[in-house]
């Protein structure tokens, strides 16, 4: 008898969504693939005529809806921009479907609580935000010997960024008016590890600050290329992010988990592989050029204990409540860039002060 699969469809066909078919395809082997869905024509025309598509007989939608009821359809994955994750996740759902999207569930915390509530009303389904880093190798054996191992004593502080290659095409500028902001797009994974390797510490405190280098057009959405934040947990314990649109040498990610008996670092010097090349230089090496090259495998893994979850009727690998307190960091974090101000927690971990208000006027003119 044939392993039972799970049917998904992917909605979303840009850069992202084609290596989740790629992926659920090749390398998810309980994973079958019936259905994607995309709106723009480019991405329809590409999809219509794949080969792999048209061999493995997956349909091409150009309405969401429309896939949602494909015949025997079980699972969503939701590869769109951030501010359509909430709507779709909630459709899939209400239709019965188990869903996994991309990180963040969405832009504006009451809109992802609500995505929270639908998903808590349907306990048979399996419904995550996808936090990639989580299902890295190195950032799990790290977590291993920090938490469990005890190697580095107690984790007090973390000192992690995320700087992306600089895009010279026009696509960074056109994607960061519809992601939040660079904290809420880049350091929602470092504050994601912070929870993991600090042991899901409370926050206390927040501020953050910015600079455009390289895109000034991103003044008109309230946004920087490069930013810097700092969130103090209740407990001593300390968090520094630095997140980056601009770098020229490629994607550097990299994370240092201090402890009060040493240091352990990830990915300090990023390398594309193990090659050296040894001349009037000096000693080089290539770094990789996106996140994908860096997560590959990471993203796989992600796909496979989800698939598993459904399989076995096994939680998710990562809480949606997780995703939520991670958003609302990220959040606060951008609120303190955007206003100026300090933005303070409880020891209960309730947000008490902040500058939200002059970041939802921001956040309304971010989104014209």
């Amino acid at each position: 008898m044939a392993p039972r699969r799970v049917n998904i469809g992917v909605v979303g066909l840009g850069r992202m969504g084609k290596r989740h078919v790629h992926t659920l395809v090749s390398r998810t082997p309980r994973a079958n693939v019936v259905a994607v869905c995309t709106n723009l024509e480019h991405e329809l025309e590409w999809a219509r005529n794949n080969q792999d598509y048209k061999d493995f007989e997956i349909a091409v939608y150009d309405k969401y809806e429309d896939m949602l009821n494909h015949p025997s359809i079980e699972a969503v994955w939701v590869s769109t921009s951030t501010d359509v994750h909430a709507i779709q996740t909630k459709m899939g759902v209400q239709k019965g479907l188990h869903v996994m999207c991309e990180k963040p569930l969405s832009i504006h915390l009451e809109e992802s609580q609500e995505v929270i509530d639908i998903a808590d009303k349907h306990p048979n389904l399996k419904v995550m935000a996808a936090f990639s880093r989580r299902f890295d190798a190195s950032y799990r054996d790290a977590a291993k010997k920090v938490l469990q191992e005890r190697m580095i004593g107690k984790p007090y502080m973390i000192r992690a960024q995320t700087c992306d290659l600089l895009d010279t095409t026009g696509f960074f500028v056109r994607y960061a008016t519809r992601n939040g902001g660079i904290f809420v797009d880049c350091a929602i994974h470092d504050i994601d590890l912070t929870l993991w390797y600090l042991d899901n510490p409370v926050p206390k405190a927040c501020w953050a600050t910015g600079t455009l280098q390289h895109h000034p057009e991103l003044a008109e959405s309230n946004d920087v290329d490069n930013a810097v934040g700092v969130v103090e947990y209740w407990g001593g314990k300390i968090a520094y992010y630095h997140c980056s649109r601009t770098q020229i040498h490629g994607h550097d990610v990299s994370t240092e988990v201090s402890g009060t008996e040493g240091k352990i670092s990830v990915n300090l010097i990023p390398r594309a592989n193990n090659v050296v090349v040894n001349d009037k230089r000096g000693m080089t090496h290539e770094v990789q050029e996106e996140y994908w090259q860096r997560f590959e495998y990471a993203f796989e893994t992600e796909a496979r204990e989800f698939i598993d979850s459904i399989l076995t009727d096994g939680p998710v690998p990562v809480p949606l409540k997780t995703g939520q307190k991670v958003m609302e960091i990220a959040r606060a974090l951008q609120s303190a860039l955007w206003s100026g101000e300090v933005s303070r927690w409880n020891e209960k971990g309730d947000l008490i002060e902040s500058g939200e208000r002059k970041m939802n006027g921001a956040m309304n003119g971010h989104a014209k």
